[in-house]
């Protein structure tokens, strides 16, 4: 990455909509120089170009969650597990004390409740020895954070965790607005 490739990415990152003739203004490269330069970037899969939501907008409510996983075996299955759910925004493996951290969403303070503690909670998987759920109060500098949008909306009959809903207390009490996912989620995702 060279110092073109740098002031690219610092602009589109400021605004992903950026013209290539204002690109080309920021560079001094020409508007076409710009565009080869951006379908490099995506090409080799340096640079991905998405639209990310304001959580503050959408009053969306966030949460980091700290794991210790017995082992890989835990770890791969929280992954899979996990893989197509709307609100696990992020997860990293890290070498330390926690070997997972996740960045979860959700529509309000009783779901991400319901995604801290029950069935369908992260940490409810077998194999996790311990884990804290800091729900996040603030969010700094920008409010902006890429929510997986593309996995609401699925109306699958049953949720990709394979976590049976309709046997939770929260769900009939209406404290959670059930899985973004299936065909009975009643949230604004």
């Amino acid at each position: 990455m060279d110092d073109v490739d740098r002031k690219i990415i610092s602009q589109l990152q400021v605004e992903g909509r950026t013209t290539f003739q204002k690109l080309a203004e920021a560079t001094g490269y020409t508007s076409t120089g710009v565009k080869k330069r951006v379908e490099k970037l995506l090409n080799e899969g340096t640079l991905r170009i998405s639209a990310q939501l304001n959580l503050e907008k959408f009053h969306l409510c966030s949460a980091i969650i700290l794991i210790e996983a017995d082992g890989p075996e835990t770890m791969q299955k929280l992954l899979e597990r996990f893989k197509e759910c709307p609100r696990v925004v992020h997860v990293f493996t890290t070498v330390g004390g926690y070997n997972m951290i996740a960045l979860v969403v959700a529509e309000n303070q009783e779901t991400l409740e319901s995604i801290s503690m029950e069935k369908c909670s992260m940490r409810s998987e077998k194999g996790i020895r311990r884990s804290e759920f800091y729900p996040i109060r603030h969010v700094h500098y920008t409010p902006f954070i890429t929510v997986r949008e593309t996995l609401t909306h699925k109306s699958l009959p049953s949720q990709p965790c394979n976590v049976d809903c309709k046997s939770c207390p929260r769900f009939d009490s209406e404290e959670c607005v059930r899985c973004p996912a299936t065909e009975y989620y009643q949230g604004p995702l």
